[in-house]
């Protein structure tokens, strides 16, 4: 019998009540403790409420953290935890900024400790039934791919009423959510090589973009474009929040709004997930954690390969800001060159800035 494993959760705002709802479903697990701010909110989400992490790490034998926290706080959370010597869980945006996002991952490496960035979006089983299927061959070799991604929840002058702060967030499209769809891109084909973005912004109540235009290169070469905005609802409205197509040397695969996936104009998997968040992803995210934390095996989204995904987000806005098509090379050898220049006598990790 799998040993019970303790966990504590961070941060227990919106988006947190989705990870709770999906750990009291997983078998030989207990979320014994919360901390937030707000500590009424953090005893609706645990036995055993506290103001702080640093307090709730203090206190608590736990075996994992699960940080929902908002993205500025990462970097000192995941250094507690470390200290802690406990496993983690880190909601995505890993970090507000590349540097940190290096930072928190050096860091974690350092202690020993393992990571796992939550990003749940490639855990929808429309997306890993389409993965099956373009490895089975179904439509040949993979050609041109492209997502719509869509949420009418951005128009008015009240924009995003269940997560305010997304008005202020000066990067918040992308960042929030397209970089989904970049890391399925990553997950369906393989590493990005180089990303081509447009973005701006519609309704002026806000900061950052709401809407964007991103073409990507993988290699072999494989081709995608990523469009999204948050002012019109898909049509018909349904959990995949938008619509996706995969087109190969021998057929299609189209994803429906509603999750049902074709193979040209045949249904070859119908969607009937009820339960969690957008096709359980959630659930089976924090599954994965789990079992991977069980039997030693690596996270599809460790923090160091997700450095992939973060990259290619970097990439999009050094796009938009320099009007020009970016390799991710570039992103990684700023970082190296960064390295050199603060720390001369330091020798960089071998994998501190991954290639593939």
């Amino acid at each position: 019998m799998a040993r019970h494993l303790r966990g504590g959760i961070i941060g227990c705002g919106y988006f947190a009540r989705y990870h709770v709802e999906a750990w009291r479903r997983i078998p030989d697990i207990s979320i014994v403790a919360a901390a937030d701010l707000q500590l009424e909110r953090a005893r609706t989400f645990a036995p055993q409420a506290y103001h702080s992490a640093e307090e709730m790490l203090a206190r608590e034998e736990l075996d994992f953290v699960d940080i929902v926290a908002r993205v500025e706080q990462h970097l000192p959370l995941v250094q507690m935890a470390a200290d802690s010597k406990v496993a983690i869980i880190c909601q995505k945006p890993l970090a507000p900024d590349w540097t940190t996002a290096l930072e928190i991952v050096e860091r974690a490496d350092a202690a020993r400790v393992r990571l796992m960035v939550h990003e749940n979006w490639r855990w929808q089983p429309w997306y890993r039934m389409t993965h099956d299927m373009i490895r089975s061959g179904d439509i040949g070799a993979p050609i041109v791919y492209g997502f719509r991604s869509r949420a009418g929840d951005g128009a008015g002058d009240s924009p995003y009423r269940q997560q305010a702060y997304f008005r202020e967030l000066d990067r918040f499209l992308i960042d929030e959510a397209l970089v989904h769809h970049i890391d399925v891109a990553g997950f369906l084909f393989g590493p990005i090589d180089a990303i081509y973005a447009q973005a701006g912004r519609r309704n002026a109540m806000i900061t950052g973009e709401d809407w964007a235009l991103l073409t990507l290169t993988h290699s072999d070469p494989i081709h995608g474009w990523i469009d999204g905005h948050r002012l019109l609802e898909p049509e018909p409205t349904g959990p995949v929040a938008g619509d996706a197509v995969f087109e190969g040397e021998a057929g299609t695969i189209s994803i429906r709004s509603t999750g049902d996936v074709y193979r040209d104009n045949t249904l070859a998997w119908k969607n009937d997930a009820s339960a969690g968040y957008r096709g359980d992803s959630v659930r089976a995210c924090q599954a994965h954690f789990i079992a991977c934390l069980r039997d030693g095996t690596n996270f599809e989204t460790s923090g160091r390969s997700y450095l992939n995904t973060f990259a290619a987000v970097q990439a999009a806005y050094r796009s938009i800001a320099e009007g020009r098509r970016i390799p991710l090379s570039l992103i990684f050898n700023d970082s190296r060159r960064r390295l050199l220049a603060t720390e001369p006598n330091r020798r960089p990790h071998r994998d501190s800035c991954p290639e593939e």
